[in-house]
Formats: C-alpha cells, structure tokens, sequence
C-alpha cells in the first residue's frame, strides 16, 4: 500500500515525475481515460436531465484494480492529470471508477511544465477538482454523443451504411467542401505584366534593377489582354526614362507570439511538413519527459494552451541566454509581453522550452530526428519572441517615361529592400501557406537620385491567369478553424485525423480535398441540419462550453436547448427524405445497352453512372471521360473471361485504382489484379520488368519487380529508362528532380 498515490495519464510521465518525488510517493499511470460512454447504446438518460452511464473501458479494468491495490484506509491520492478540461474529467473519472469515499483525503495538484520546481510547488499547493472544468468537458462528450448516436444512423438509411457525423469534425468538411466548389466555380482570367530592367544612364552591368508598371494615365495599371500590353511594348521602345520620386524609409518588424497549440501545429506543418496529429504526438513526448543522462526530463512546457503569456523566471533566463548567445545588441531591457485572444486561459503559459539554457545542440544525443526537429522550434521560436526588432530600410522608385519631351502616361515603380540589423531574423522567421506572398526577399537598388535619367535595357509583357483560392492544408485548416471560433486546443488534432479516416476528406499532397462521400454528407447536413454546420452556431456552442467551464452556466439547460430541436428534426427528416433522392442524380446521358436515363450514384470508392433501369440492368460506367490511357487498357483487356464463372471481366475503380471484376456481381464476386508494366527494366535482378503495385495497408503506390518474390527491388519513386551518368544506375523521378538510386546524384528535370 501507498502512503502517497500520485495518479498521471502516460507511464513517460510517471517517470519523469517519480525522479522528483522520491521514496514517499508511489507515480501511477492511468494510461488516458479509464470510463466512457459505452459503445453499445447511447447511455444518456434524455429524460433524467441528459445524465450519462459511463462504464469502466475493457482494456482499464486490470488499471483500475491495480490502482485500487495501492490504496489503504490512510493513502493520500494525488491526481496529477493534465491541467486542461480533459485532464479534468480524466481525474474525475478515475476517482468515481476507484470509488474512493473520503474526499479529504483526495489532492488536485496541476503544473505547467514537468520539473522539480513545478512538481514541488503543487504539492504544495494542491486543490479540489475543477467540477466546472468537468461539466464542461461533460457537456461536450454528451453534445457529440447526441449528435453522432442520432445523425449517424440516418446517414446510414438515406445514404450509405457505415457513415457518421460529428459536431465540430462536419463543420470542418462544410470547410473544405466549400473551397473545393470556389475552385471548380472559379474562372481565371487573362492579365498581363509589363515589367522592365533599368540602369543609370551609362551605367554598368551590375547596376541593372528591375521594375514594373505600376500605372497608367494617374491610374493603377491593368492590362487585361494581349492587344493592349503589345501596344504598350510598342509605345515604350525608344522612350526616354527618368527617375521621378525616391522615398526611403525605416522599417521596423517584431518578432511573432511564442507558440500556442494552434501556431505550433502550423508552423510544423509549414516547416517540418508534419501532420497535426504528429506535431501532438511529439511534444506530448517531450512534455512528458525523454530520457537524457540520470532520469526521464521534461523539455516543453504543456503544449494545449491557447495562452501566449511567458513566466517570469522563463522571461529573465531568455535575456541570459541571447545576451550569451547573440549579444547584448539582440536582447531587450524590458521583456516583450503578447495579448492574447479573448477568451485565452491567461493562467496558463504559452509553449516554450522549460530550460531555454538547453540549447538544441544540447539535447541532440538524447532524441530523435523528428524530435529535436520539434524542439528546435519551440526553443528558436520562444527566444526569437524576446529578441530586437529586425530594422530594414525600404526604398521605392518611381520612374517616368516620356518621349521627344512629351509625358506618355506610364509610369514604373521598383522597391527594393537592405537589412539594417537582423535581430530576432538571426533566429526565427514565421512561415507563410502561400510562400509568394512572402516580400522579404531583397530586390538591390543602385544609389539613385530624384531627376536622374535611366538606360532601359529591356521592356516585356508576360502572360499571366488569375488564380483560384488555394485548397486547404492542415495547417491552413487549424487557422480558420481557430479564426472562426470553432473548437479548442485539444480538438485540432482529433478533428482532422477524424474526417480522414472516416473517408470525407483525402490529402493530396499537402492539400485537403473532399471524397465524393464528403460531398454528398455536408450537402445533406447543409439543407437539411443547417445548424450542426453552421460556423456561427458551432462557435457559439464552443463559447457556452467556456462559459461552464468557468462557472457561468450550467450544463444541462445548454444540451437542453440544442438536443430538442435538434431530435424533433431527426424524426421529421427520417419519414421525409428517400434515399434515392439524397445519392441519386439525374443526367442526360442514355444507356447505351437498354436505352434508359443514366443516373450518377455514390458507390463504395466515390461517384459513378448507374443504368436508371437497375437492376434489370447492370450497366455501370466511370463518371469521368476515360482517359488515352485507360481506353488502350479497355482495348488489351477486352475478351478476358472470369476464371470462376466464364462471364466476360470488366475493369472497375476502386479506392486504389482500377481492377478486373466479373460482370456477373453480386452473383459473382471475382475480382483480379491489373498489372500495369512500367516498360522499365528491374536494375537489380536485370531479367525482371517493373511494375505499379500498391500496399496492402492504405494502397499506397509503389514499383516493385514482377519476379517477386525471387527478386524483392521496390521504389516509392517512379521508375525512368534513364541511367546516372556518374553510376550508371537507374534514374526515379522525385518531385521536380530525377535522383539515382544507387549514387543519389540528383538531375533537374526537363520540362515537357
């Protein structure tokens, strides 16, 4: 038995912790939650003021009878769960699980980072559970179960089996399929740049600078079609150039907020090309504790926080550390201090390194690559906030073209930009989603006066399309869910990896894009569960769950409000929606085997044109127009038979791609392989050919060697007949590069 039980969620952490305690106190982990909702009915009591059942998780009855093991009629329990709304509730949870009766003898001590001063402190000073923080976290598991046990199983009956909706996860995919339709509707539209290389007159080579037409007639200038940027070329050939006005002027750039869970999330996103979900997973890792000499040390500070606030200690320390580092030139006298966002948990602090003296260098033995790469900005991030200004001077040059004396009405404008003092740039710039928006770069301008002529060495027109709104990124996503109100530090994460799983949205490089699937359950939330999407409605509920959480309202009357609505609609759509009304669409297009409309259906892997006549008839085509490709694969496969039944084989999309399935389905569910050769020979068993194949787990694409398994050559990189000049070995193409396999040598491609 235990004479002090200290209860934490991770085992990482219990070491971490147990390093600073000592002999007298026993750490524990709970390994997360410990009670739920159970998973086989709703298990909230609608009738009794929404009260919930929760059960003990399968997987944490051993936990909890572990834990009770520990406890005697005198133990003292320490709950030392996250200090958030869910570290809340996790320690709620396990006090009702483990039945423990003498409140008095129950401790809630919370820390912002994992050391032995913050250890010492709370145990010093430890309080009661937050039953706020647990009625809000309460609110939300119960508003989301209401949501998910009643909306689910009507997308089930009107469109497919096996889809679920959620709260915050269906706003996020209204999100994303709605900048999905701004792009298909977008329209681009011709412009045209006129753009023109200068120099001082006689001047020389090195003294070249670049500007661009800036206006015409006093007005901005928009050239909006060929005719007019060549009779503008014309115009300015032969022309005479003048500088017209200079301005010259000081500019002064502060450093960006240390790192709140959002920002954090995307600028590793921007810049380390992780996934939100991954971002979380590792500072969780360094939160908690690595193992680094004598014991398990905790290197951040908590990372779900919305707060940009600085500890004192941590601010004076950061002084220490860029006076020593950089210079006294670099550091500040008085410390920069962030205001937060309204609404922000001001008590809590911003994420930044818990000893800034550790250095990444420092700690780099100690982690792995995607950790120190994690922890490298949170610590230049943290020490950039607290650095000087960065100072530049901005310069623009306005230039005037004229001929034999007369004003033709153009005028060209150049900026160019020189760093005066780096300061905190020395350490950490922020990332940008559209890197051409970025205007740091510096465009040199020679020593120019007012009045002086010019040399035009040259005067081009460009070609150029307006171009669509970008596709989210995960990145991009947090920010206007963030900008919009809609969930909260610790629902980023969960959200994202949510609706992919779940099938709605896909990642297409980088970009978010949403599935036929995703499309059709936002169009049926939109028109007819509006507020469940609504962005409005969805923040203001997250702004109610803030105010339960600190004591304004109650729980209940806020499920109340939103759940009878809410379930008297679910009751009226069940009688008035058909299914073949939500997933079927009407097209022009006639059946080519029985003369009926086709109609556009939402299959197993996206959309498809079905015969209105099934299933009398079958016939069943892809949406898209078939591509050069896939008709000369229609043509080499045509006449192959199944081997189980004799009906002719037809190709099929799939989730990873076309196959051969029987024309018989569903009498008949063979289905085949098609093998795609690549015309490339296997460079390492040389007899072999390569081919297109695709994992089994998520049907990622790959080439491996068609005498497998004798000869086991795979690449993720497409394959090319091209050889390596240095090694000869096989060249693979890598984003815009070709790298050989062997030698690594790196080639640029051709453009096509």
């Amino acid at each position: 038995m235990a004479k002090n039980l200290v209860i934490v969620e991770s085992p990482a952490k219990a070491k971490t912790i147990s390093k600073f305690l000592g002999t007298k106190y026993t750490v524990k982990a709970s390994m997360g939650h410990v009670r739920d909702l159970p998973k086989s009915k709703m298990g909230i009591e609608v009738e009794k003021k929404y009260k919930p059942t929760y059960t003990v998780s399968p997987d944490k009855k051993k936990t909890i009878k572990d834990l009770k093991d520990k406890i005697s009629d005198d133990t003292v329990l320490w709950i030392a769960t996250d200090e958030d709304r869910e570290g809340e509730a996790i320690g709620w949870h396990l006090l009702e699980a483990l039945k423990v009766k003498d409140k008095k003898r129950v401790k809630r001590i919370v820390f912002h980072e994992i050391t032995k001063d913050a250890i010492t402190k709370a145990i010093e000073s430890p309080r009661d559970i937050d039953d706020n923080l647990v009625d809000a976290q309460q609110a939300r598991r119960v508003l989301d179960r209401l949501v998910g046990y009643e909306l689910s199983p009507l997308l089930w009956k009107k469109i497919r089996y096996g889809l679920s909706a959620g709260r915050v996860q269906s706003v996020a995919v209204r999100l994303i399929v709605e900048r999905e339709r701004e792009i298909e509707a977008f329209k681009p539209e011709e412009y045209f740049e006129i753009d023109g290389v200068f120099k001082p007159k006689n001047g020389k080579k090195e003294d070249e600078f670049k500007a661009s037409l800036s206006k015409i007639d006093d007005k901005k200038a928009e050239v909006k079609d060929k005719k007019t940027a060549t009779k503008i070329v014309k115009d300015l050939r032969g022309a005479d150039y003048n500088v017209k006005k200079i301005e010259e002027k000081e500019m002064k750039k502060n450093p960006a907020p240390p790192f709140i869970t959002s920002t954090l999330q995307q600028e590793a996103s921007r810049k380390l090309h992780f996934s939100v979900k991954k971002t979380m997973m590792i500072a969780q890792q360094l939160y908690e504790g690595i193992k680094m000499g004598s014991g398990h040390h905790g290197l951040i500070t908590y990372m779900r926080t919305d707060s940009v606030n600085l500890a004192e200690s941590a601010l004076k320390k950061m002084k220490q550390v860029i006076d020593k580092e950089y210079g006294k030139e670099y550091s500040l006298e008085t410390p920069r201090k962030y205001k937060g966002k309204k609404g922000a948990q001001e008590a809590h602090e911003a994420i930044r390194p818990v000893d800034v003296a550790l250095k990444p260098e420092d700690v780099k033995q100690y982690l792995d690559k995607d950790q120190l790469k994690l922890y490298e900005l949170i610590w230049k991030r943290a020490i950039a906030c607290q650095m000087a200004q960065a100072v530049f001077d901005r310069t623009r040059v306005d230039i005037e073209c004229k001929k034999s004396g007369k004003d033709l009405g153009y005028e060209f404008r150049a900026t160019g930009q020189v760093m005066k003092f780096p300061g905190f740039i020395k350490v950490y710039k922020e990332g940008t989603d559209h890197p051409d928006e970025d205007d740091s770069g510096e465009n040199m301008l020679p020593k120019l006066k007012e009045g002086q002529d010019l040399d035009n060495v040259s005067v081009e027109s460009s070609q150029h399309f307006t171009k669509p709104p970008a596709r989210y990124t995960e990145a991009s996503l947090v920010k206007k869910l963030e900008a919009e109100g809609i969930g909260r530090p610790s629902t980023y994460a969960p959200t994202i990896s949510t609706i992919i799983n779940r099938g709605y949205i896909e990642k297409e490089q980088k970009q978010l894009k949403p599935t036929d699937v995703g499309e059709v359950v936002n169009d049926l939330l939109v028109e007819h569960f509006n507020n469940i999407v609504d962005y409005q409605f969805t923040a203001r509920m997250e702004e109610d769950l803030d105010d339960i959480a600190e004591g304004k309202k109650e729980w209940e009357p806020i499920v109340d409000e939103f759940y009878k609505p809410f379930h008297k609609n679910i009751e009226k759509k069940e009688k008035e929606l058909k299914k073949e009304d939500v997933v079927n669409e009407e097209t022009d297009k006639v059946c080519d085997q029985c003369g009926k409309k086709m109609v556009i259906k939402l299959g197993r892997f996206g959309k498809f044109l079905s015969c209105s006549g099934y299933p009398d008839c079958k016939n069943a085509q892809p949406l898209e127009e078939k591509t050069k490709e896939e008709k000369e694969l229609e043509k080499k496969l045509a006449g192959k038979k199944c081997d189980k039944c004799g009906e002719p084989m037809v190709i099929k999309r799939g989730r990873f791609g076309e196959f051969l399935g029987c024309s018989a389905y569903p009498d008949c569910k063979n289905i085949k392989p098609i093998v795609k050769l690549s015309g490339v020979k296997c460079p390492k068993c040389q007899s072999g050919q390569l081919v297109e194949r695709r994992t089994r787990k998520g049907g990622k694409l790959f080439w491996g060697c068609n005498k497998f398994p004798k000869c086991k050559f795979a690449t993720w990189d497409k394959p090319t007949d091209k050889k390596c000049k240095k090694c000869k070995g096989m060249l693979v193409e890598k984003k815009d590069k070709l790298v050989c396999v062997e030698c690594k040598e790196e080639v640029a491609m051709k453009k096509k």
